[in-house]
């Protein structure tokens, strides 16, 4: 998961000084139908036909298929960050492995991890030192092979090693052109600091210790037609307000900024010092801790948990897919990409340890070990375990540029039946495509809402909206826990299907950017496999059908 790429896409956007319509907004000309704040809390719920907005019809199908049906607990594993198991809306969703006694220093259970009452961290050890930044793919591959590869050309390079040596070359253009954003945030951001900081100087000059409110800005920004200067100034710091960038904010972003050269970006940076195991051998695979919890720089699974599970019966801010559905966290990503001994070994732990559904909101463009992910899909395969990720949000076309996790090998052939890859959709049918959503015909199975999720965040109670491929992963995971909560006899297999199969398909154009950097419209069913929006309704519907069929 590169933090990295989220801060460079938000410097960017800023430089358009059109914030309002291009983050969490769908952006464009014409949306279906303005939802107020209330309705974005749950519109990803909704029915098409009923509510003409086009969600997954969770409401529906649990006024009319199961008001009055019992099912049974479902293990979903979050593999992410470190989770709030204890916020108000997630802490009676959260997994407890009853063979295991708290706290006792024993391994109870004899899985191999001591006192994992709620699931297991890769990331940290026993001392609660835990890793807060990680190499980006790119940093790693560099590496592993500069020594051996820079400054040569392929012909220089024994023939069994020019695989490794056109790895090490993409990764190491990318890595440069990381260097390069990089530095470029840190200058654009702090740039937006002296911004804000004049544009409050500014302000205080015409009305000291005032706070100014957004209307009062826009007239502010209207008053000064003929001071262009004062005027983008005013702009900047409208839009920044807006978006509540402080000065002291943006300092931390800087900071932040700083921190990725020094850590994700540097080769010289140990990233697996905090576990000590030897990141080149897969069977080194008893490290970490059992504590799934804390406060890390980069949060990103509450919001994910709080999408798929937050308590349905408690009156309290979000509603999730089922109060049947408990969350397992296993922790193995932070700010840089995901290492591939991590995630085989999380999968591993979450089959090992009850899981039946598999929530994966991240991934990469590079992997250097895709064959030991690849043995761990094809475990859970065998586990009749199902997994779901997140086809990424580089507005990039996965038949073209490989993102990882997939299930296609080196020869582009699917290896298993378990994995479902899901792309981000929104409520404009317009644009149903959410703009920054990776696509693709052959390697995106199917899309889910994924623009203004109102959701669970870290912190005292708290909660946020928020969006990417990363929020509508965990929507196909929630229907697909419902399906296996309520029909546990189902395979893994046929949950996928029936998900694929039931989706609600859309006659929608919708725009895509070409290779050339031209866009075209695009019907939206060519965009995944199925050429769907996943429903939930439709799904049980299927679901019982079929479940009739067996008996």
């Amino acid at each position: 998961m590169n933090k990295l790429t989220t801060l460079l896409l938000l410097v960017a956007l800023f430089y358009q000084y059109q914030l309002s319509a291009q983050t969490d907004e769908i952006s464009g000309k014409s949306i279906t139908k303005p939802l107020s704040e209330e309705q974005l809390k749950t519109w990803y719920h909704k029915d098409f036909n009923e509510d003409t907005i086009p969600g997954v019809s969770l409401e529906k199908a649990y006024r009319e298929l199961l008001s009055n049906k019992k099912g049974q607990e479902i293990i979903v594993a979050v593999l992410d960050t470190k989770l709030d198991i204890h916020h108000e809306d997630l802490k009676d969703q959260i997994w407890i492995n009853t063979d295991e006694i708290p706290d006792n220093g024993i391994d109870d259970d004899k899985n191999g991890y001591i006192d994992d009452v709620n699931g297991w961290d890769f990331l940290s050890n026993t001392k609660g030192d835990f890793i807060a930044f990680e190499h980006l793919e790119s940093t790693r591959i560099v590496r592993k092979y500069d020594s051996l590869f820079k400054g040569k050309g392929i012909n220089e390079i024994p023939k069994k090693q020019q695989k490794a040596y056109k790895l090490y070359t993409i990764a190491y253009q990318k890595w440069q052109k990381d260097i390069l954003n990089n530095k470029k945030s840190v200058k654009n951001l702090s740039g937006w600091k002296k911004g804000v900081v004049r544009g409050k100087e500014i302000l205080d000059s015409i009305a000291p210790q005032k706070e100014f409110n957004i209307n009062e800005l826009d007239s502010l920004i209207n008053q000064y037609k003929q001071d262009s200067i004062t005027q983008s100034i005013l702009i900047r710091y409208k839009n920044a307000f807006t978006y509540e960038l402080t000065p002291e904010n943006l300092e931390s972003y800087i900071k932040d900024s700083k921190q990725e050269q020094e850590t994700t970006l540097n080769p010289d940076f140990d990233e697996r010092a905090v576990m000590g195991d030897d990141a080149s051998d897969i069977n080194d695979n008893k490290y970490g801790s059992p504590i799934v919890y804390g406060d890390v720089p980069f949060q990103h699974a509450t919001v994910v948990a709080g999408t798929l599970a937050a308590n349905r019966s408690n009156g309290l801010g979000v509603k999730g897919f089922s109060d049947y559905i408990k969350i397992m966290p296993v922790v193995m990503v932070a700010s840089g990409d995901e290492h591939d001994k991590d995630v085989a070994l999380a999968i591993r732990y979450a089959v090992d340890n009850g899981a039946k559904v598999i929530n994966m909101s991240w991934g990469k463009t590079l992997s250097q070990n895709e064959e030991w992910v690849n043995r761990a899909i094809k475990y859970a395969a065998d586990k009749d375990v199902l997994l779901i990720t997140a086809g990424g949000n580089n507005n990039s076309d996965n038949d073209l540029h490989k993102y990882y996790l997939n299930d296609y090998d080196t020869n582009e052939k699917e290896f298993a039946n378990n994995f479902i890859v899901v792309g981000a959709s929104t409520w404009n049918l317009q644009q149903l495509r959410a703009s920054f959503s990776n696509y693709g015909k052959k390697h995106v199975d199917i899309f889910a809402p994924g623009v203004k999720m109102y959701t669970t965040e870290y912190g005292i109670d708290k909660y946020t909206n928020s969006r990417g491929t990363s929020l509508a992963s965990p929507v196909v995971s929630g229907i697909a826990g419902l399906l296996r909560a309520y029909y546990p006899t189902l395979s893994a297999k046929q949950v996928k299907q029936i998900l694929m199969d039931s989706g609600t398909s859309y006659d929608a154009e919708v725009e895509i950017k070409q290779e050339d950097g031209t866009k075209k419209l695009v019907p939206f069913s060519d965009l995944s496999k199925s050429g769907k929006v996943v429903n939930a309704y439709n799904a049980l519907l299927m679901a019982e059908q079929l479940s009739k069929q067996k008996d």
